[in-house]
């Protein structure tokens, strides 16, 4: 007979509120525990084995620090996808022990979608990354107040200039107001926009910085996927700390639905309907994906940037990057011919573009593994 005992928490920044479900069937709340170590040792001792305990909670602002003392006491603990928990439509009451009660339940029956967690280094990089792309989301918000206030006061160069060039600058620093409270109001945009670009240079320069003191396996993959057409460091860098190792996916598919760019579906019978994207997955990963999709607008070409990126790496990775820019290519001017918008298009290539981010990943990584095993 099976002894697993089934345990879900729901962890918030100081409490955790727990419940088990029985081999037996029954579910019980265990009560409300303060988020410390030594109140997790506690729990775990009180309910028995740690071989006989499978524990899960919910991804979310707490990070992984449950997970990894868990582990530490032998304890299997999975995190689990808080959008995909099963969700009565009836339920209109939402209570700590209540979410407990329900994460054991569906753990239990097998209704719960673990996520993966990160190891220490995919940990790191993914927060240096994450940090750059708030600064980059706070430049744009630096610009738009300072560009809006120009644009009240209609302000505007005298000669045609690109925005945000270093030349625009210039002449955005000789702009004067009439009244000193509006001056004051420029300064202080222009000085968050200087401050903003001073921020997001010192994160790159810190990001090249952890790529190289990366390790080996990860270095390897990022410099690889470097190989694609729209995919410099920043990019590389950003997928592999948000997939991971790619060979977890058995599939490019799998891959597609972890970044939530697939088509969403509502069919029944003959009737076969499908929508826009899901979004239900890593939105970061996504972002980058589709951001990158958009050179694969022009025709197949290699310049002198992209071939000092290639000129270090395997045939074999290079053979698939030139593969992707022929098949995305086509399958961008397919899709624009049919009447999609370019935004439509554009977000199936980068579907599609994970494909090939996995075949160069596995390439990659087998590559790395048989020169490990030559060298050992």
């Amino acid at each position: 007979m099976n002894k697993v005992r089934f345990i879900g928490l729901d962890v918030h920044a100081d409490t955790i509120a727990a419940a088990v479900a029985e081999p037996s069937g029954e579910v019980r709340p265990l009560g409300v525990i303060p988020n410390r170590p030594e109140s997790i040792r506690k729990l775990v001792k009180k309910l028995g084995a740690a071989e006989s305990l499978q524990v899960c909670y919910e991804a979310g602002p707490t990070g992984y620090v449950v997970y990894w003392q868990l582990t530490a006491l032998g304890v299997h603990c999975d995190v689990v996808a808080p959008t995909l928990v099963p969700t009565k439509a009836g339920d209109r009451v939402k209570t700590d022990r209540r979410d407990a009660m329900k994460l054991a339940r569906s753990y239990r029956a097998g209704d719960l979608t673990p996520v993966w967690v990160p190891d220490a280094a995919h940990e790191a990089l993914r927060d240096l990354v994450r940090a750059r792309e708030a600064a980059k989301k706070d430049q744009l918000r630096a610009r738009h107040r300072l560009g809006k206030f120009l644009l009240r006061r209609g302000q505007r160069p005298g000669t045609s200039m690109k925005a945000w060039t270093q030349q625009h600058l210039t002449w955005v620093k000789t702009v004067h107001c009439n009244h000193a409270a509006q001056e004051v109001t420029l300064l202080d945009y222009l000085h968050e926009v200087e401050h903003v670009a001073d921020r997001i240079a010192r994160l790159e320069k810190a990001l090249n910085d952890a790529v190289k003191a990366a390790p080996e396996r990860m270095r390897h993959v990022i410099e690889a996927l470097q190989a694609l057409r729209g995919i410099a460091q920043v990019s590389a860098a950003t997928i592999v700390a948000e997939v991971g190792e790619l060979s977890r996916f058995a599939t490019p598919r799998q891959l597609m639905g972890y970044s939530g760019a697939v088509s969403s579906e509502h069919s029944s019978g003959e009737r076969t309907q499908r929508g826009p994207i899901t979004k239900t997955g890593n939105a970061h990963l996504r972002r980058i994906i589709i951001e990158a999709a958009w050179a694969y607008r022009h025709r197949p070409g290699i310049g002198a940037t992209l071939r000092k990126r290639q000129a270090t790496l395997s045939p074999a990775v290079n053979e698939i990057a030139w593969k992707a820019q022929h098949r995305l290519h086509a399958r961008y001017r397919h899709l624009t011919m049919k009447g999609k918008c370019k935004q439509e298009a554009v977000t199936a290539v980068g579907r599609e573009l994970l494909g090939f981010i996995w075949a160069i990943g596995m390439k990659a990584e087998t590559q790395w593994d048989h020169k490990r095993s030559a060298a050992a």
